[in-house]
This record gives C-alpha cells, structure tokens and sequence, in this order.
C-alpha cells in the first residue's frame, strides 16, 4: 500500500457521466490535467485505491471524461463521485508547476517551530478562503497553521521538515 506521503492530490472526482461508467474529474490546475498516467488514485475511507484508465477525454482545460477498468456503467460510477484524486508525488513534481502557491508539495512533512519543537504533519491543505492554512496533526489534536512564506524559516526536503517562526500566541 502506498503512504500519504507518497502521493499528492491533483483533483476530485465528480458525478458520472452518461451510463459506461464514465466519471467526470475536476483536476485543481491545467498541468495536472496533462500528465498522462495509466492509472490514478482514488482515496477511498481514508485510503488510496488505484483505478487503471481505460479511456480519457478532456472536457476543458481542468476537467475531463475518465473510464475506469472495471467500472462499467452508472450505478458502479456513483459509489466514486466526491472523491480526491491522487497520483505519486515523483509524477507530480516531475511536471513543474511555475504557480508559486504549490503548498500541496508540503503534505506529509513535519513542522519544526522556532524552538525546536514538533508541531505535528501536515495532513491536508486548506484552500477555502484567501489565507492557506496548513493542517496539522499530532496524537488526535489538530492545528490550523498559515501556509506563508513569511513564516517558514528552511525546507529539508530530505527529512521531510518545515521549519517555521510562528507567532507568539498563534498555536494558543
């Protein structure tokens, strides 16, 4: 199985479209759109599933027709509607991305505040409103964290780490 770590979500599906087992995806930037895969992941309770591509055709720049092997009409097609779309971080950050708001590159990664305590891994980027927060977890308790360049102090890619300066009261 693979790991969250692993994988990044570019989309979400939608509703089925007509009655082969076609799903409509909604992928969050153009870029993602063009990486040609043979398959994607749906996660599913908490966990990625691959589905293999059978076909493909784009709608518009963001969204395209997906059929899935082995989803072979309407009804098997609704049981995935409203789920994130994933696909391995290598295939991802292969395709550059030149929008600097890139803050799903980050999920998985520790963060490390300006006094050398772990605050938790990033589980999810929220993207709702103009101000992008960082979700962290850490034994049950989950933290909101602005996603902001003014507060990251080094990225160790390698160990998978985001140093940050918060500030004082911010956690509280």
């Amino acid at each position: 199985m693979i790991a969250a770590s692993e994988i990044l979500q570019i989309g979400r599906t939608q509703k089925p479209h007509g009655i082969k087992g076609e799903i409509n995806i909604v992928f969050q930037k153009a870029e993602f759109a063009d990486i040609d895969s043979e398959f994607y992941f749906l996660e599913i309770e908490g966990i990625p599933v691959p589905f293999f591509v059978e076909e493909f055709a784009f709608s518009n720049d963001t969204t395209a027709r997906v059929k899935f092997e082995d989803v072979e009409d309407e009804k098997i097609a609704s049981r995935y509607k409203n789920l994130g779309v994933f696909l391995p971080r290598e295939i991802v950050e292969s395709v550059q991305i030149s929008d600097v708001s890139q803050w799903e590159f980050y999920v998985g990664f520790s963060i490390i505040d300006q006094n050398g305590n772990n605050l938790g891994t990033i589980t999810e980027i929220d993207e709702a409103t103009i101000n992008v927060l960082f979700l962290v977890e850490k034994d049950e308790e989950k933290l909101l964290i602005p996603a902001t360049e003014d507060f990251i102090r080094a990225v160790d890619e390698k160990n998978r780490k985001v140093e940050m300066s918060l500030p004082d009261g911010l956690l509280d």
